[in-house]
């Protein structure tokens, strides 16, 4: 049941006796004065059938205003139908969707999200915060909306930055076990080496390395080694996973993210022979200049597209095979419907390749959806990415404690002790996310930490405060009364307004879902908090002495608190029970 949908079909059906065979959709009144609801299609239906489109709309309109669903249907310009909805019929769609789900499944599809994709022994850095966010919650939108969906993280944990850090190991620790000669151990003994080492080796490796060609080419002989099963190499690696795996569980799960697959590029190690050999019998692996490539340009590109390098001109994969076979790998266990890649925007270029030898290989079915989901990036105030006072990439955590120490400002003072700095934590999770997906993914944006840590505005504290005022409301309503609530009457337009509003949440739901972007939903949660704290503040709920009117304004409450928690939940933003 939907009542705007209703709605539509009940104009459909008048235009149908009046010889007009067309789609209606309602779109939300610019100008709410002349109506609620706008419908604009009457100019193009009249110019098909060569009629003067205001008379059509006048007699359309006299027609709909015989109808007891709406209130007034009047005609603006040149044929603009505006139209208020009846009280009556408003209420009684209400009554009859507190007995059904919030949300109406689409039809269902098995799809697979690739997200998160931080490099193994590296700290989790701002850099790291919007794959992890929009991943998250398009996960979590998919299953809303009745899709089968299945997260992997994909983790980089098979190429040259694992040569680097374990060549900087070998030098620093060159007793360890697993640099003997002869050894064939699966697991390193008494392993000391801590996740906070691992990142400090990285950066000095990395700089040594390119640097110095030398050892820029021992790095290299070492990813060899690493991808061709060393035995000593292949123990430091999974050492390496392990310690690092164990911290990165602790921040994602700080930030509420979490996968169904914590899988890595080095998974699609035991695919790439049978891939490659299914290339050569396809004959589309070319050679160029000891490398191994398939060409994936079309004529018709306005922008030349480089050949896919699969096998590099010292025999080592590139990070284009582990995606390639990561993606044979899903479609012969998993067989999805689609797959989706939530990465920054600069990596277009290598999915476009990636997805193109897919299809032109046909690993994938051709009726399988490869999409990249780009991002923009996250920056400070002065407009740059966003950095610490040195000029560092700033790491998750610290980011976390700033604007913890930010939102704790803005608490009451009588929440104190380790209550205190629990609940400033899951603010401020809250605070991030909520900032990070406002802005519609593939646009940068700036993060400024007071004003997204206030909780006036369009930011997660005023969402979160709005949240725990409802359910307040709720658990003294309750107190004073347990009788199944109704919507039984309205005052005036500022409870109608309110309920107007949730008119909005399944086309928000599918367009979000529709243009894979949260900005859809944090815009509409805001836009929905703020028409009812409008009403709140106009209206004393509890002791309105109109029992009727009293009665539905907290089932209005219970109603609006009911789609925060399911909005809050798609956004995996956490709610406190105080701040």
């Amino acid at each position: 049941m939907n009542f705007l949908t209703d709605q539509e079909q009940i104009i459909k059906e008048v235009l149908k006796q009046e010889g007009y065979e067309e789609e209606v959709s309602l779109k939300p009144n610019s100008k709410p004065e002349l109506g609620e609801y706008q419908y604009n299609g009457i100019m193009s239906l009249a110019k098909k059938h060569g009629q003067n489109p205001l008379e059509v709309a006048k007699n359309i309109a006299s027609k709909l205003q015989k109808i007891n669903s709406f209130e007034n249907v009047n005609v603006a310009g040149p044929g603009f139908l505006n139209i208020t909805f009846s009280t009556s019929s408003l209420l009684e769609y209400l009554n009859q969707k507190q007995k059904e789900e919030l949300v109406q499944k689409l039809p269902s599809k098995k799809i697979v999200i690739d997200y998160g994709g931080p490099n193994v022994a590296k700290v989790l850095h701002v850099g790291h915060l919007r794959s992890a966010n929009i991943g998250e919650s398009l996960k979590r939108l998919a299953k809303c909306l009745g899709m089968e969906v299945i997260s992997d993280i994909h983790l980089g944990d098979y190429g040259l930055q694992m040569g680097m850090i374990m060549l900087e190991i070998q030098n620093r620790y060159p007793n360890l076990p697993c640099f003997e000669e002869n050894f064939q151990g699966k697991t390193i003994p008494d392993f000391k080496i801590t996740n906070e080492d691992l990142i400090d080796l990285y950066p000095i490796a990395s700089k040594k390395a390119k640097e110095n060609e030398e050892v820029m080419q021992q790095a290299r002989n070492i990813t060899y080694l690493f991808q061709n099963n060393h035995p000593g190499y292949k123990a430091l690696w999974h050492a390496i996973i392990k310690v690092s795996l164990k911290d990165m569980k602790e921040l994602y799960q700080r930030l509420c993210v979490d996968f169904d697959l914590w899988k890595g590029e080095s998974d699609a190690e035991v695919f790439i022979p049978e891939m490659i050999e299914y290339l050569k019998q396809k004959q589309l692996i070319k050679e160029s200049e000891g490398a191994q490539i398939i060409e994936v340009s079309n004529p018709e590109d306005k922008v030349s597209i480089p050949p896919l390098l699969l096998i590099k001109s010292n025999q080592t994969v590139s990070y284009e095979t582990t995606d390639l076979a990561t993606i044979w790998e899903r479609e012969k266990s998993l067989h999805p419907d689609e797959i989706w890649y939530v990465a920054d925007k600069r990596q277009e270029l290598h999915f476009t390749q990636v997805f193109r030898a897919a299809k032109k290989s046909q690993i994938v079915k051709e009726d399988t959806k490869l999409e990249f989901i780009g991002f923009g990036t996250m920056n400070g105030i002065d407009g740059k990415p966003f950095k610490t006072r040195e000029g560092g990439v700033m790491s998750l955590r610290n980011l976390l404690n700033i604007v913890k120490t930010s939102t704790e400002k803005n608490m009451i003072p009588s929440i104190t002790g380790e209550e205190r700095l629990k609940l400033a934590d899951i603010i401020a999770v809250g605070t991030i996310k909520f900032a990070d997906l406002l802005s519609h993914r593939n646009t940068d944006y700036i993060f400024d930490i007071d004003k997204f840590s206030d909780v006036n505005g369009k930011t997660g504290p005023f969402i979160l405060y709005s949240t725990i005022r409802m359910k307040s409301l709720l658990e003294k309503a309750k107190e004073e009364s347990n009788q199944e609530l109704q919507f039984k009457k309205l005052k005036g337009k500022s409870d109608k307004r309110v309920l107007l509003e949730t008119l909005k949440l399944q086309s928000v739901l599918e367009s979000a879902f529709e243009q894979k972007s949260l900005h859809e939903i944090t815009n509409y949660l805001y836009l929905l908090d703020n028409t009812y704290n409008n009403f709140y503040a106009e209206n004393r709920i509890l002791t309105e002495p109109d029992e009727e009117l009293k009665q539905t304004w907290i089932a209005m409450t219970k109603y609006i608190y009911q789609i925060n928690l399911l909005l809050l939940d798609i956004l995996a933003i956490p709610i406190p029970p105080r701040m």
